[in-house]
């Protein structure tokens, strides 16, 4: 770590990134994205400035590399990943491109983890940054850190996998900051804020910056590089699944306490499977579920939504109810509150690749096995 630290302090690029590099950055954004940098709807100007900042510390990383050999390469993304990318299906394994041109790893087509910045230094240790401009939703960033690290660790059988937090505004004295900085193997990198950068943007015609892939000595693609382990994520999915109703079937009151995670924590989520009508029944009868703050009954499911599975988050192990519409192609997330009520968190849409896994369940669940697993309480 003292290597990173080292080349990271010594990058003044990094941290006041000048005006040509700037401006190169909006070759990554679309004519919209581009336009919405300077919009007066706020909501629409942090997004657009947002992919534009990460843009801008990709662009960074790529023009120190060439000052230094502690970066080995560089993972390419926005316009320089590749034209071709696959189209999300199931079975799908390892790295991949979004159709923006994000980093993505997938388990049977799920995406599993994205990273803004993804580098192999000289010793051939995957390095990856995480790029934010709020401090909004950082206690979730917390557990996305880990799992990432978790997930490349085991890929590449490296231990530990560094981390390098690079941020437009100053969040180091922030609680999960502080956290994850007590960890020797990240690093925090605080840059000139998000309107200083923006002044380089000003007089330029950013219009006319052409959305075309520059060559780069260090650039390869995410796809093409080799991991170290197997990794058949439904076949790990299926064997966490069938420990979880083994040990649900021996002693149903102290089955979440005997939990021995293999590969550890890399599965994200167990489905369980989806539900009979039996079993949707015996649910409804126990549990409250709530749209909105309507409340929805055993006949209200079943007129409205054709299929409900049941599913369970890891590592914190909280059952998650999916419901699938009528009339959209689409799932709705079901989580459930302190009093165990399941409510509507926010929609699963079909352009990705966890809604075709859902779409390939069938009902296998019945009223007495879909009971035991989670369990009796009596709505009040």
């Amino acid at each position: 770590m003292g290597d990173l630290t080292a080349f990271l302090s010594s990058q003044s690029e990094l941290f006041h990134p000048r005006e040509s590099l700037v401006v190169r950055a909006t070759r990554h954004l679309n004519r919209g994205e581009r336009r919405k940098l300077f919009s007066t709807d706020i909501g629409s100007m942090r997004t657009a400035e947002g992919r534009w900042y990460e843009a801008v510390i990709y662009e960074t990383f790529l023009e120190i590399s060439q000052k230094n050999n502690y970066l080995k390469y560089i993972t390419a993304k926005g316009a320089d990943a590749p034209k071709r990318r696959a189209r999300i299906k199931l079975g799908q394994n390892g790295f991949y491109y979004s159709r923006s041109g994000d980093i993505t790893i997938r388990g049977n087509g799920q995406d599993l983890a994205e990273f803004d910045i993804l580098l192999i230094d000289y010793n051939n240790q995957v390095v990856f940054a995480e790029v934010i401009t709020s401090p909004s939703d950082l206690k979730e960033f917390e557990i996305e850190i880990e799992y990432k690290k978790r997930l490349l660790g085991y890929l590449f059988s490296q231990y530990p996998v560094y981390f390098i937090l690079v941020s437009s505004i100053d969040i180091s004295n922030s609680l999960v900051v502080r956290k994850l900085l007590k960890s020797p193997e990240n690093a925090f990198v605080l840059t000139d804020s998000c309107e200083q950068i923006k002044v380089h943007l000003m007089n330029e015609p950013i219009y006319e910056v052409p959305r075309i892939p520059f060559y780069h000595p260090k650039v390869v693609y995410a796809i093409d590089i080799s991991i170290k382990t197997g990794f058949d994520y439904l076949a790990f999915h299926n064997k966490e699944r069938d420990m979880f109703l083994r040990l649900i079937s021996d002693n149903s009151l102290t089955w979440k306490s005997k939990i021995v995670y293999n590969p550890p924590e890399v599965v994200k989520k167990v489905l369980f499977g989806a539900l009979f009508p039996s079993a949707v029944k015996k649910i409804c009868e126990n549990y409250k579920f709530t749209i909105k703050g309507e409340c929805l009954s055993y006949q209200d499911i079943m007129n409205y939504f054709s299929k409900v599975v049941l599913a369970m988050d890891l590592p914190d192990k909280c059952f998650i109810i999916y419901l699938r519409s009528k009339q959209r192609k689409e799932y709705l997330k079901m989580v459930q509150d302190r009093n165990g009520i399941f409510k509507f968190e926010r929609y699963t849409p079909s352009k990705v690749g966890f809604f075709l896994w859902l779409e390939a369940l069938t009902p296998t669940l019945g009223s007495k096995i879909a009971g035991t697993i989670i369990g009796e309480k009596k709505i009040n």
